[in-house]
This record gives structure tokens, sequence and C-alpha cells, in this order.
């Protein structure tokens, strides 16, 4: 009696090769927002959770002390450009009466010593001034970069002090984001064959359900040392989180994105069995029997197996029920029963380059 099987299709595409690492997602920056002088909080003008853009006010501190040092500055200058004014008239007045020889060269000099002191005094007015000016500015607290705001760290009404631990609320930009991740020290290797700068492989963010495709980047840079405890390197992408499906502290699956290999054979996994003489795959020949074909298989991901050689395009393969067969078997195409081996066009399919190539044994194997 001719034994049911499932039939697959030897397809010819293009078949992306990726590496796989576990990674954590990053904000692209973070400031705590912290105060710069000292005093009381009068105003709290953010929301939690609030998308701000840089030079938005956060925070007011109570302006009034420095108001008041900023006018006393501003004062002090203003007495000793008088001085300074007059200082320079009776300077004048020294050299006329010197050309008459009315006062001695002393007295001219020491007229010239207070005048000269007097500009220096105003400089320094001017520079007090605009220091008080900075401290006055500090009184709002604006935001630094653009990004979201978090938890409110302190309450309107409390006294603040600048240098402290404490921050007024933690700034985290989110668009764009980071993904830090972690490779083998072989696949640096493969990566490093491949040629190009980091920003020319495309790495893609995977949920931990390692289907659902949140984001997709460009790498951005190796790190500079191999940890030797584990063998691994870590590697850093940039990714745009327009949806902001990306949060810092998240843990993803990152797949780079290593080649594409053009007019690649692929078949479902679940067609590569394994015997004793190395990997194999029953090919439905054009009579309804089947033959035993030795294959050399390639990188197996998301349920679709690289082939490297011993099968052609087109041909047809035994997906499911290869237990009952041997070679000459009869065979009887069934239906592809429910969830059964999946297809190629999964988010973010392809073959991961250091897969294993897993798949159920025939139970005789391939005759001798």
């Amino acid at each position: 009696m001719p034994v049911p099987v499932v039939a697959g299709t030897v397809e010819k595409k293009d078949a992306p090769i990726y590496l796989n690492g576990i990674g954590t997602v990053q904000a692209f920056n973070t400031v705590t927002v912290a105060p710069r002088v000292d005093g009381e909080i009068k105003q709290v003008a953010f929301t939690e959770g609030q998308d701000v853009q840089k030079g938005d006010l956060l925070a007011q501190i109570d302006p009034a002390p420095y108001q008041a040092a900023y006018d006393q500055a501003v004062a002090k200058k203003a007495q000793d450009e008088a001085q300074l004014v007059n200082a320079k008239l009776n300077m004048k007045r020294e050299e006329d009466l010197l050309a008459k020889k009315a006062v001695s060269i002393q007295e001219r000099d020491t007229q010239q010593a207070l005048t000269d002191q007097l500009d220096a005094t105003v400089k320094a007015d001017a520079a007090a001034i605009q220091s008080a000016k900075v401290q006055l500015d500090y009184t709002r607290i604006v935001a630094p970069i653009a990004g979201r705001t978090g938890i409110r760290l302190v309450d309107q009404g409390n006294v603040v002090h600048s240098g402290g631990n404490a921050g007024i609320v933690v700034l985290t930009q989110l668009q764009p984001i980071t993904v830090v991740f972690t490779l083998r020290e072989q696949d640096l290797v493969e990566i490093k064959k491949q040629g190009g700068a980091p920003t020319d492989f495309k790495v893609l963010a995977v949920d931990r359900d390692t289907t659902t495709v949140l984001d997709t980047g460009t790498l951005a840079v190796f790190d500079n040392q191999i940890d030797q405890t584990t063998g691994t390197i870590k590697l850093k992408a940039t990714f745009p989180n327009e949806k902001f499906q990306l949060w810092p502290g998240q843990f993803i699956n990152a797949r780079l994105l290593l080649t594409t290999r053009k007019d690649g054979l692929v078949v479902p996994a679940s067609v590569v069995q394994r015997g004793p003489q190395g990997s194999f795959a029953f090919v439905i020949k054009g009579d309804d029997t089947v033959e035993i074909r030795p294959v050399k298989v390639g990188p197996i991901e998301q349920g679709m197996a690289l082939i490297e050689s011993g099968l052609e395009a087109g041909e047809r393969v035994v997906v499911d029920g290869q237990y009952k067969l041997q070679p000459g078997s009869h065979v009887k195409i069934a239906e592809a029963p429910a969830g059964g081996p999946r297809g190629a066009g999964q988010p973010g399919g392809g073959v991961h380059a250091g897969g294993q190539h897993g798949s159920a044994a025939h139970a005789g194997g391939p005759p001798k």
C-alpha cells in the first residue's frame, strides 16, 4: 500500500543568513536633570511620561534672590562706570596742566593709575553681571536633550541644592534607541570576512517569542575587546524606534544579517534526516516512489534548511512521514496537518549561521 506522506518542493530563493544574540535595550541618552543652584521649587512644569524637546522648561526655582544679586551687580557696574568717567576727565585736565608745567609728572601718573584701576573695576563688574545672569538662568531648569520624562523625583515646594545626588527627573532619549547584544568570538571572524563598515550590517530586534520583529536598525560599533571568560564580544546597534516598541531595559533577540545567499536551495527543516552515513533526504521520483539522497546541509533557521548540495530546485521531497519509508517505497501525497512545518515567509525568516542541523532521524537510517 502507498505510504501517506506530506510532500514539499525544493525552492530556489535568496536566503538571508543571520547571527543571533541576546541583547538589552538601552536609551540613546539618559540624563538625570539636577538643580545647579539652591532654592525652593516654585513650579514643576512637566507631566510624568511627557515627551519634551531640548530647552523646554521642566521646573522653576525661586528666582528672587538671584534676581536681586543680578540687579545689585548691574547697579555696581553703573556706579563704577560713573567714577571711571570722572577719572578720565581728571586725567585729561592733568595732561593739560602738565603741558603747562602746572603739575608734576608724578601727579599725572597717579591720576593715570586711578583711571586704569577704575577701568579694571568696570570690567570686573561686567564679569560679575555675567555670573549673576548665569545663576539667575539656572533657576529655570530646562531639558538638556529631547526625550521622555520619567517619574518625578522632587515635588513642588521642596528646597533643592546644587551638587547633591538627588535630581528633578530622569530624562531618556527613546528615538533613536540602542541595543547592546553579544555574539560568539567566532561570529566576529565571520563578520570581518564580509568586509565593510559596521554600519553596513542590518540588525533586527526580535521579541522574545523569536518571531515578532520589533524594529530594524544598523550595527553601530563592535566592542574593543573580547570577554575571555565567556568567549563573547559585545556589539551595539541603533534603531529608529518610531513606534516605541523598544524600551530601555527590555530583553530582546538581536539578529544580525551576515549575508544573503543568492538563489539558495531551501527546504523545510523536517526534510533533513540523520543516519549513520550522515544527512539525507527522501526524494519523490516521477513514479511516486522515493529514493534516499545524501545531502549537505547548511544553516537551519525558522524551520527552513539551506541545502549546500544533494538536491535540485523543483524536486519533490518528503516533509513528514519518513519513519514508514524505505528506498523504493510508493507514497501517497497527503495534506499537511495544522501546525506543521513552517515555510520561509515568517517575520525575520532566514537561516542562522550557527544553527544546529536538528531533525528527526530516520528509524533505520539509509541502507548501506
